[in-house]
């Protein structure tokens, strides 16, 4: 009998790793809003605030909850808005 991945504990790990991953995102993000509140840029605010928004979603994504071992939940990490998975 061998070890197995308490995949709950796993789960909780991979969505601590997003959560700070996305700390320098939201600074990021909130400087760009600033920005394109200063201009009137309505049209940049949204898209960032739909950037924002995507961030805090993340943890709550249903890929994590559904991931049934260790390569199918590294494989959650989107890389297009949290940026270089930790897993490599």
């Amino acid at each position: 009998m061998g070890f197995g991945i308490n995949m709950a504990k796993a789960r909780d790990i991979h969505k601590t790793y997003i959560r700070a991953a996305r700390e320098f995102k939201f600074q990021e993000l909130d400087i760009e809003f600033q920005r394109a509140a200063e201009t009137n840029n309505s049209t940049k605010q949204a898209e960032v605030a739909a950037k924002k928004q995507a961030l805090r979603d993340a943890p709550a994504d249903s890929g994590i909850t559904n991931a049934v071992d260790a390569d199918a939940l590294k494989a959650q990490w989107k890389t297009d808005i949290l940026g270089a998975s930790p897993y490599i």
